[in-house]
């Protein structure tokens, strides 16, 4: 159906996935799959309608999903053990047949090859303290790293064999003490943002497309400084300081990047210029409490916010740097990670 989609809502302290459809700008709960403890990431590899979720638990790891569009259903497939800890951020690559995983908890971020669902045993194994998210780029060449605890973003290559292979230098620094926690790449593939929990900052990286190198250029704030949030630290409860506490970003348009803050539970669009440069969001939108994930829709039009501390999520059209709430809907306890997928 044109303009339909299914969005797919983890809920960690349930251990489920909600299956929503979202038509004529109403989010609709078709389903609720169980099997997932402690879930707090996934990738959809739409083409073969397959999920791949971390679980936690007893038996930490990846287990692979088959996604039942028409219903929203999603069915046990296959699982990897991980005992050194589960996965906190994973993300596909080379048209579904690679994985790239980052443990916060461990303190490793892995490399897998992917068969009709069934994932391998880490084929590369990478070690920064509180690595917290990767992404490969567009052309499956290259992969990125970020260290919560060691302020950096790690650079690699990756072989064709799926081998991470470090670039010179191998790591580009991040403001001490700013704990970068999730990036994303711009369209063109020749910058990219990573946003920031304890500075609640986007930065970005100019990056060769051809080497893959990235080079810091510039700054800007994500959050509501009106508020009077204070500068976060390793280890801090945000909540009893009013610290910052960055989470998510997403691109709804090539000129507008949206960041989430859990302490004031805000979304905000940072302006980013045609020659890659950012400016600060000038407003921002009370969302569901403690916005940990979200998602923009691959259109632009919608976004739909998960709050850690709500049973609900909100959903949005997009106008440029503005939100208009366009409902609610139920889902699970500590929902927590966003995604779309064409009906």
């Amino acid at each position: 159906m044109p303009g339909s989609w299914l969005v797919l809502v983890a809920n960690s302290g349930d251990g489920t996935i909600s299956s929503f459809t979202l038509a004529n700008d109403r989010l609709s709960r078709v389903a609720v799959n169980g099997g997932v403890p402690g879930c707090s990431t996934f990738a959809v590899d739409a083409r073969r309608d397959l999920v791949y979720a971390a679980v936690k638990g007893d038996d930490p790891g990846i287990t692979t999903l088959t996604l039942d569009r028409s219903s929203g259903a999603l069915k046990p497939h296959s699982h990897l053990s991980l005992p050194d800890g589960g996965m906190n951020y994973l993300s596909l690559t080379r048209s579904g047949t690679a994985l790239l995983g980052a443990s916060y908890g461990g303190g490793y971020g892995i490399s897998c090859a992917l068969n009709d669902g069934e994932v391998s045993e880490p084929i590369s194994r990478i070690e920064y303290p509180n690595l917290h998210a990767v992404r490969a780029s567009s052309d499956g060449r290259f992969a990125y790293f970020v260290s919560l605890g060691a302020d950096l973003v790690a650079q690699y290559s990756l072989d064709p064999w799926l081998n991470l292979l470090p670039l010179a230098p191998a790591t580009v620094a991040a403001p001490a003490g700013s704990g970068p926690r999730h990036l994303v790449l711009n369209a063109t593939q020749d910058s990219l943002y990573v946003l920031t929990e304890f500075s609640g900052e986007v930065l970005r990286y100019r990056r060769d497309t051809h080497f893959g190198n990235l080079t810091p250029a510039g700054s800007a704030t994500a959050y509501d400084v009106s508020l009077g949030l204070g500068h976060s630290q390793f280890g801090a409860d945000p909540l009893a300081h009013h610290y910052i506490w960055g989470a998510d970003l997403h691109f709804s348009d090539p000129a507008h990047l949206w960041c989430s803050e859990r302490t004031e539970s805000t979304l905000g669009a940072v302006s980013v210029a045609a020659d890659g440069s950012l400016t600060a969001p000038e407003r921002f939108t009370v969302t569901e409490t403690q916005p940990r994930g979200f998602a923009v829709s691959p259109d632009g039009r919608y976004l739909v916010s998960a709050g850690e501390r709500s049973t609900s999520v909100s959903l949005y059209r997009v106008r440029g740097d503005e939100l208009d709430l366009l409902g609610r809907a139920e889902t699970g306890a500590k929902a927590n990670w966003v995604w779309f997928v064409a009906r």
